[in-house]
Protein backbone atom coordinates (compact mmCIF):
# COMPACT_ATOMS: atom_id res chain seq x y z
CA UNK A 1 0.00 0.00 0.00
CA UNK A 2 2.70 2.16 0.76
CA UNK A 3 4.32 1.56 -2.39
CA UNK A 4 1.21 1.98 -4.57
CA UNK A 5 0.98 5.73 -2.46
CA UNK A 6 4.51 6.41 -3.40
CA UNK A 7 4.55 5.58 -7.16
CA UNK A 8 1.19 7.79 -7.35
CA UNK A 9 2.85 10.40 -6.48
CA UNK A 10 5.93 10.09 -8.10
CA UNK A 11 3.34 9.57 -11.27
CA UNK A 12 1.68 12.55 -10.34
CA UNK A 13 4.70 14.58 -9.71
CA UNK A 14 6.00 14.47 -12.96
CA UNK A 15 2.75 14.57 -14.69
CA UNK A 16 2.58 17.75 -13.43
CA UNK A 17 5.86 18.49 -14.47
CA UNK A 18 5.29 17.91 -17.84
CA UNK A 19 1.74 20.05 -17.71
CA UNK A 20 4.18 22.88 -16.51
CA UNK A 21 6.86 22.67 -19.35
CA UNK A 22 4.00 22.10 -22.18
CA UNK A 23 2.64 25.52 -20.54
CA UNK A 24 5.64 27.32 -20.47
CA UNK A 25 6.66 29.97 -23.22
CA UNK A 26 10.06 30.82 -24.29
CA UNK A 27 10.94 34.44 -25.26
CA UNK A 28 14.05 35.76 -27.13
CA UNK A 29 15.01 38.78 -25.17
CA UNK A 30 16.12 41.22 -28.18
CA UNK A 31 17.38 40.84 -31.88
CA UNK A 32 19.09 44.25 -31.65
CA UNK A 33 21.14 46.08 -29.18
CA UNK A 34 18.60 47.24 -26.77
CA UNK A 35 15.16 46.22 -26.29
CA UNK A 36 12.27 48.58 -27.49
CA UNK A 37 11.57 48.91 -23.44
CA UNK A 38 15.18 50.04 -22.60
CA UNK A 39 14.71 52.51 -25.74
CA UNK A 40 12.12 54.20 -24.15
CA UNK A 41 13.05 54.29 -20.28
CA UNK A 42 16.31 56.08 -21.91
CA UNK A 43 14.05 58.66 -24.57
CA UNK A 44 11.30 59.06 -21.86
CA UNK A 45 13.30 59.55 -18.69
CA UNK A 46 15.54 62.23 -21.26
CA UNK A 47 11.99 64.07 -22.30
CA UNK A 48 10.74 64.11 -18.59
CA UNK A 49 13.98 66.04 -17.03
CA UNK A 50 13.22 68.64 -20.01
CA UNK A 51 9.31 68.99 -19.60
CA UNK A 52 10.17 69.61 -15.48
CA UNK A 53 12.61 72.31 -16.59
CA UNK A 54 10.62 74.63 -19.49
CA UNK A 55 10.70 77.32 -17.24
CA UNK A 56 14.28 77.78 -15.92
CA UNK A 57 16.25 80.87 -17.76
CA UNK A 58 19.42 79.61 -19.76
CA UNK A 59 20.64 83.25 -19.21
CA UNK A 60 21.20 83.97 -23.47
CA UNK A 61 18.61 85.46 -25.09
CA UNK A 62 15.58 84.15 -27.12
CA UNK A 63 16.34 82.75 -30.38
CA UNK A 64 19.68 83.10 -30.08
CA UNK A 65 22.15 80.87 -32.55
CA UNK A 66 23.57 78.19 -30.24
CA UNK A 67 26.23 75.60 -30.69
CA UNK A 68 25.57 72.32 -28.98
CA UNK A 69 28.35 69.90 -28.00
CA UNK A 70 27.63 66.21 -25.64
CA UNK A 71 29.93 64.74 -23.55
CA UNK A 72 29.46 61.55 -21.32
CA UNK A 73 30.56 58.13 -20.53
CA UNK A 74 27.76 56.65 -22.03
CA UNK A 75 27.58 55.59 -25.76
CA UNK A 76 24.13 57.16 -25.84
CA UNK A 77 25.29 60.66 -25.42
CA UNK A 78 24.48 61.66 -29.70
CA UNK A 79 20.68 60.64 -29.02
CA UNK A 80 20.69 62.57 -25.87
CA UNK A 81 21.94 65.37 -27.45
CA UNK A 82 19.40 65.43 -30.44
CA UNK A 83 16.76 65.37 -28.19
CA UNK A 84 18.04 68.17 -26.11
CA UNK A 85 18.69 70.03 -28.98
CA UNK A 86 15.48 69.50 -30.21
CA UNK A 87 13.82 71.21 -26.88
CA UNK A 88 16.52 73.66 -27.35
CA UNK A 89 14.30 74.62 -30.51
CA UNK A 90 11.00 74.23 -28.77
CA UNK A 91 12.40 77.36 -26.43
CA UNK A 92 13.01 79.64 -29.18
CA UNK A 93 16.62 78.86 -29.88
CA UNK A 94 18.68 78.31 -33.17
CA UNK A 95 20.66 75.59 -33.35
CA UNK A 96 23.79 76.66 -35.46
CA UNK A 97 27.07 74.63 -34.93
CA UNK A 98 29.13 76.65 -37.52
CA UNK A 99 31.02 79.60 -36.93
CA UNK A 100 27.97 81.93 -36.82
CA UNK A 101 26.63 80.73 -32.74
CA UNK A 102 26.82 83.39 -30.50
CA UNK A 103 26.85 80.85 -27.92
CA UNK A 104 28.01 77.47 -26.92
CA UNK A 105 25.85 74.72 -24.86
CA UNK A 106 28.09 72.43 -23.36
CA UNK A 107 25.47 69.57 -22.30
CA UNK A 108 27.76 67.49 -19.33
CA UNK A 109 25.98 63.82 -19.16
CA UNK A 110 26.25 62.35 -15.31
CA UNK A 111 24.30 59.67 -16.26
CA UNK A 112 22.29 58.04 -18.96
CA UNK A 113 21.20 54.32 -18.22
CA UNK A 114 19.07 51.58 -16.83
CA UNK A 115 19.07 49.40 -13.65
CA UNK A 116 18.03 46.12 -13.49
CA UNK A 117 16.55 44.56 -10.11
CA UNK A 118 14.87 40.97 -10.08
CA UNK A 119 13.01 38.81 -7.04
CA UNK A 120 12.78 34.94 -7.86
CA UNK A 121 11.07 32.72 -5.40
CA UNK A 122 10.63 28.91 -7.32
CA UNK A 123 12.73 26.70 -9.49
CA UNK A 124 15.62 27.45 -11.37
CA UNK A 125 15.80 25.88 -15.09
CA UNK A 126 17.27 22.58 -15.15
CA UNK A 127 19.52 20.57 -17.52
CA UNK A 128 20.43 17.23 -16.87
CA UNK A 129 24.12 16.28 -17.89
CA UNK A 130 24.00 13.00 -17.35
CA UNK A 131 20.15 12.42 -18.50
CA UNK A 132 19.21 14.60 -21.26
CA UNK A 133 16.62 15.95 -19.44
CA UNK A 134 15.76 20.11 -19.51
CA UNK A 135 12.89 21.42 -17.21
CA UNK A 136 12.01 24.74 -17.73
CA UNK A 137 12.00 27.53 -15.22
CA UNK A 138 9.07 27.17 -12.42
CA UNK A 139 8.06 30.64 -11.34
CA UNK A 140 6.01 30.44 -7.95
CA UNK A 141 6.43 34.39 -7.79
CA UNK A 142 9.15 36.42 -9.95
CA UNK A 143 9.39 40.31 -10.68
CA UNK A 144 11.73 41.75 -12.83
CA UNK A 145 12.24 45.63 -12.77
CA UNK A 146 14.00 48.28 -14.82
CA UNK A 147 14.39 51.47 -14.15
CA UNK A 148 15.96 54.34 -16.80
CA UNK A 149 17.69 56.79 -15.35
CA UNK A 150 19.41 60.33 -16.44
CA UNK A 151 20.89 63.08 -15.22
CA UNK A 152 22.75 65.93 -17.41
CA UNK A 153 23.56 69.87 -16.75
CA UNK A 154 24.29 72.18 -19.24
CA UNK A 155 27.17 75.02 -18.91
CA UNK A 156 27.00 77.93 -21.08
CA UNK A 157 29.39 79.68 -22.73
CA UNK A 158 29.68 83.10 -25.13
CA UNK A 159 31.23 82.91 -28.46
CA UNK A 160 33.81 83.79 -29.72
CA UNK A 161 34.77 84.70 -26.67
CA UNK A 162 34.44 81.65 -24.70
CA UNK A 163 33.35 83.92 -21.85
CA UNK A 164 31.50 82.16 -19.18
CA UNK A 165 27.39 82.49 -19.05
CA UNK A 166 25.76 80.19 -17.14
CA UNK A 167 25.46 76.20 -15.32
CA UNK A 168 22.25 75.23 -15.26
CA UNK A 169 21.11 72.89 -12.72
CA UNK A 170 20.70 69.04 -12.94
CA UNK A 171 18.20 67.89 -15.01
CA UNK A 172 17.31 64.41 -13.55
CA UNK A 173 14.37 62.16 -13.87
CA UNK A 174 13.01 58.26 -14.29
CA UNK A 175 11.08 56.00 -16.11
CA UNK A 176 10.01 52.18 -14.44
CA UNK A 177 8.78 49.24 -16.52
CA UNK A 178 8.11 46.18 -13.88
CA UNK A 179 6.78 42.89 -15.32
CA UNK A 180 5.47 40.01 -12.78
CA UNK A 181 4.86 36.29 -12.99
CA UNK A 182 3.01 34.34 -10.45
CA UNK A 183 2.18 30.67 -10.54
CA UNK A 184 4.33 29.83 -13.14
CA UNK A 185 2.44 31.45 -16.03
CA UNK A 186 0.52 34.47 -15.05
CA UNK A 187 2.43 37.25 -15.73
CA UNK A 188 1.68 40.82 -15.94
CA UNK A 189 3.83 44.46 -16.25
CA UNK A 190 3.30 47.66 -14.43
CA UNK A 191 5.07 50.98 -16.22
CA UNK A 192 4.70 55.07 -16.54
CA UNK A 193 5.84 54.36 -19.72
CA UNK A 194 3.31 56.31 -22.42
CA UNK A 195 3.39 53.70 -25.22
CA UNK A 196 5.20 50.71 -24.83
CA UNK A 197 5.09 47.15 -26.13
CA UNK A 198 1.97 44.92 -25.54
CA UNK A 199 4.23 41.27 -26.10
CA UNK A 200 2.77 39.84 -23.34
CA UNK A 201 -0.99 41.40 -22.83
CA UNK A 202 -4.20 39.14 -23.09
CA UNK A 203 -5.33 41.60 -25.68
CA UNK A 204 -2.47 40.61 -28.35
CA UNK A 205 -3.08 37.23 -27.79
CA UNK A 206 -6.36 37.07 -28.44
CA UNK A 207 -6.38 39.22 -31.68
Amino acid sequence: MVLKTKMYFMITAVAFTLFLSACSTTQKVTSSARTPIEQLLHSEAIARSLAKQNDVQLHIPAGAKVALSTVGLSADNPFAGEMIGSWLGRQGYIIDNSENAQYKIHVIVSALGTEFGETFFGIPPVSGSLIPISLPELSIYKSQNQIGYTNFKMDIYELPSGRFVHSTMPYTAEAYFNDYTFLFMFKFSKTDLINPPEFRSLSRIME
